[in-house]
């Protein structure tokens, strides 16, 4: 007899026994020499790396992780050269929410253990780098998470495989020669039927035509920007790099240095030099950025802009800008470099005795000076030499070389199965958010993580239910808790899907914003009632390098101006219907997404505590009752009552509580009067029992005494009242 597919899987005792005989009874046995393979492969220990492994063992999946050094974080072994980190370490805040405390740990990864925070490894506002390599040395041991250190992948390609569920899956290869397959193993059942003469005989059964799994072959690219970006032009060969630069001040006693860029990592180089040179000079394309005016993280911070003071102050040091490509260097015969203009070369020609300077005619020349030592600060790229052209990785555009091209969610545009996490995804947020630092792409890789699972596993993106009345609390609280929201700004929203007839919702956290079209598809939950999405927005005119963030009248007060607001700030977007992949990859300029039926802004809040009754909450309300056409107060029995004797549409925490007698206070008369009507049965002649224990149900005091009686249905002369 055969097995049928309709049949119950399980229901054959034959098929049992074939499942637990498997390794012997296969068609196709592995052979012995099959390179190790693995669902999941991550690339790279670093904090991205170990934040996904820590994910996928917390849900039982097959993974491992290729750490080319002896430990976890090997960047930042040697980086920032200067030891120190520019992520806060924030220790104290007043709070004892965990959730809320995370806004202010720039450095921890999530995590089940409390005893894994980085505030328990370093007492430092600004930790030193060492301190994170311990961190993180100790975040791999105590969750156990599976490394082959010493394992450096030289090489990845990809295999066509038109039975796998992307169509093929990866090769890796280490610098031994050593192959690793990304790839799930074929699953095969091996379906007994009887054959002649009684002898049984075996067919392949692949799993996914009986259970619809999708098995998982999934590469994912955790190993940061590595590579120095350099610049080629005319006697580059003179420059130092910032990777290997000397780090002893007294190397830089007496000498004129000139520094090319204009990021954290070249102030860092300054700053430790700074009292030192004669004068220090530094050079870029574009201007100085400083992260409390941009509100980008990755510019220039405060703790590393000394010479900003000694430029402005007019004490030698000095910013200058050209493009780097437009220049050239030249030595001359003692040892010292020359600025001059390509266009001054000849070929084959670099002596300063024959080639013209620009101070020849232009005395007034800024850069007329010789320089000692000329030294490179211009940033990393991702190292794309180790991936076949076969996997499409490189992006052209903006980011031809500094990160790999990658859709919202993640996945390379290339190919599919593939996925950037950490410092190497920040294309998807550039500029705009916290997405290439660990403050902000922790939360990242666990949205990645998510999606992963329904994608393969069926497991639905989490998300909790509630009656349609905690609408307003669940969003305040999230708002005001929140440190995915928080620090990815613009990039993770949370998604609210109301449910049919606005009866109760239900809650999805952090959900990337650009892929609010295909949410459905991707967490496998549907928006079929309408929905609303929260984000935390700056005001879209008031970050930028040329922004005046300090002028007088700069933050906003007043409920009726908060769509003035400039500061990080709650916005609520609601839509009747879930926008299309076109309305989004066509919304207007400067917004997150497309124009919704509706938006409402909670007013800033120096605090960031929007929790103000009148300020916050109550413009809040309104707006959700507005777009759900109903009313979110909760009532006292007595209110629900009248509004069953005067209205025809009951709110719905009179819906949800009071006709169904679920923890409302009310009065013996009330009871009378809903017995009168039919709507409760008399439990008085029911059950005597009730009447001698002093209870009714729903009642929550003795009998013939209300418990502090809710407001009557009139109307409301104030804020305060409707509060």
């Amino acid at each position: 007899m055969g097995l049928s597919l309709a049949a119950p899987l399980w229901g054959s005792p034959g098929l049992l026994l074939t499942i637990a005989l498997y390794p012997a009874l296969t068609l196709h046995p592995a052979k012995a020499s099959a390179p190790p393979h693995r669902d999941y492969c991550v690339l790279g220990a670093g904090p991205a790396g170990l934040q996904m492994a820590y994910f996928l063992q917390r849900a039982g999946r097959d993974y491992v992780v290729f750490e080319r050094t002896p430990g976890p974080g090997s960047f930042f072994t040697r980086y920032p050269r200067h030891r120190k980190l520019i992520s806060i370490n924030k220790r104290y805040t007043g709070r004892a929410n965990s959730e809320f405390n995370l806004r202010h740990d720039w450095n921890s990864l999530l995590s089940h253990d409390p005893r894994l925070l980085f505030r328990h490894y370093s007492q430092a506002y600004f930790p030193d780098a060492s301190e994170m390599v311990r961190y993180l040395g100790d975040f791999a041991d105590r969750l156990g998470l599976h490394v082959l250190y010493n394992t450096t992948i030289a090489h990845v390609t990809l295999d066509k495989d038109p039975q796998a569920w992307n169509g093929h899956y990866f090769i890796l290869t280490d610098q031994k020669g050593q192959a690793y397959q990304c790839r799930a193993p074929a699953m095969f059942l091996a379906c007994y039927s009887p054959g002649k003469e009684g002898l049984g005989q075996f067919g392949p059964l692949h799993l996914d035509s009986v259970l619809q799994h999708k098995e998982a072959s999934v590469l994912l690219v955790a190993t940061g920007l590595s590579v120095p970006n350099l610049v080629d032009f005319p006697g580059s060969e003179y420059v130092e790099g910032y990777e290997s630069v000397s780090l002893d001040p007294k190397d830089f006693e007496g000498q004129n240095v000139l520094i090319l860029g204009r990021g954290n990592s070249a102030f860092e180089t300054a700053e430790n030099i700074l009292g030192v040179t004669n004068f220090i000079h530094m050079l870029s394309r574009s201007r100085v950025r400083l992260s409390w005016a941009t509100h980008y993280v990755g510019d220039l911070r405060a703790i590393n802009n000394g010479l900003l003071d000694t430029y402005q102050l007019k004490s030698l040091d000095g910013l200058l800008e050209s493009d780097l490509t437009d220049l050239a260097i030249v030595k001359d015969r003692e040892g010292k470099f020359h600025i001059t203009l390509k266009f001054y070369l000849e070929e084959g020609n670099q002596s300063t005795d024959a080639i013209a300077l620009p101070q020849d005619d232009n005395d007034n020349f800024a850069m007329r000076v010789a320089y000692d030592r000329v030294i490179r600060c211009l940033g990393w790229n991702f190292d794309f030499s180790i991936f076949n052209k076969s996997l499409r990785l490189s992006s052209g555009g903006e980011f031809r070389k500094k990160y790999p091209l990658v859709r919202p969610s993640y996945e390379s545009k290339g190919s599919r199965g593939l996925f950037v996490l950490g410092t190497a995804s920040h294309s998807v947020d550039y500029r705009k958010s916290a997405g290439g630092f660990i403050h902000g792409f922790r939360y990242t890789v666990r949205a990645v993580h998510r999606l992963l699972e329904h994608r393969h596993h069926g497991i639905a993106w989490p998300s909790t239910e509630h009656p349609i009345t905690q609408l307003t609390s669940s969003i305040l609280r999230r708002v005001n808790e929140a440190s995915g929201l928080y620090q990815m700004f613009s990039v993770l929203a949370d998604v609210v899907l109301v449910k049919e007839n606005a009866a109760a919702f239900e809650y999805l956290e952090e959900f990337p914003m650009q892929m609010l079209a295909q949410l459905e598809a991707i967490t496998g939950r549907k928006a079929r009632h309408g929905l609303f999405v929260i984000s935390m927005e700056y005001g879209r005119n008031f970050s930028g390098p040329d922004k005046d963030v300090f002028f007088y009248d700069r933050s906003v007060g007043h409920t009726e101006d908060a769509w003035q607001s400039n500061f990080l700030h709650p916005v609520v977007y609601y839509y009747r219907h879930l926008p299309t992949e076109q309305e989004v990859r066509f919304r207007p300029a400067d917004w997150p997404l497309p124009r919704p039926t509706a938006i409402h802004h909670i007013v800033e809040d120096f605090l960031t505590d929007w929790t103000a009754p009148l300020g916050h909450i109550l413009p809040l309300r309104r707006f959700l009752e507005n777009c759900l056409d109903t009313d979110l107060r909760s009532f006292y029995a007595e209110s629900c009552f009248l509004f069953t004797l005067t209205r025809q549409k009951l709110p719905p925490f009179c819906q949800l509580g009071y006709l169904r007698t679920q923890g409302l206070v009310g009065t013996e008369s009330l009871r009378q009067h809903r017995v009168e009507r039919g709507l409760q049965q008399d439990y008085a002649t029911a059950g005597k029992h009730r009447e001698d224990s002093g209870q009714w149900p729903g009642s929550h005091g003795p009998v013939g005494h209300p418990q502090n009686p809710g407001p009557l249905v009139q109307p409301l002369n104030s804020n305060k009242e409707e509060l």
